[in-house]
């Protein structure tokens, strides 16, 4: 099964210039916790719920702070046309639950997560990667 079959297509995106407030708000709205961030027509990075609790209101920054001082700045992402479950095993490998989809053109057409996975799956893939993500540490790991 190939990534866009299964992944979500109606994804709301910030800017590296907007405040950690008005992302929170739209996050609260679309009943999301992470947002991709682009810039110049490109994915530049991602911001998640942890990422505005952890960097910036664990640290002393105010809700007026950018998106691009609290964001991660090297975002992993999947293409369209990739299969399942070699994305399923790189989300399981970097412990990542949520990626940005792209097309070939690297243009953001999604976004997949690991409930995406699981829905597509029966639990297969899923499983192992759960199981992956939620040892401790990882790519955006907080310490």
């Amino acid at each position: 099964m190939k990534v866009s079959e299964c992944m979500s297509t109606d994804v709301e995106l910030c800017s590296p210039d907007d405040t950690i407030r008005s992302v929170a708000r739209t996050m609260r709205e679309i009943d999301a916790g992470s947002m991709p961030v682009g810039e110049n027509d490109r994915l530049v990075g991602m911001i998640t719920d942890r990422d505005i609790c952890i960097r910036a209101v664990a640290e002393g920054m105010g809700p007026e702070t950018r998106v691009r001082q609290v964001m991660s700045s090297s975002p992993r992402w999947c293409f369209e046309d990739e299969e399942l479950s070699d994305v399923s095993d790189h989300m399981a490998e970097f412990k990542i639950r949520r990626l940005p989809v792209l097309n070939r053109e690297k243009r953001l057409v999604g976004m997949i997560s690991l409930g995406d996975v699981a829905l597509a799956d029966s639990g297969r893939e899923s499983a192992h990667a759960l199981q992956e993500i939620s040892e401790p540490g990882g790519l955006h790991s907080q310490h």
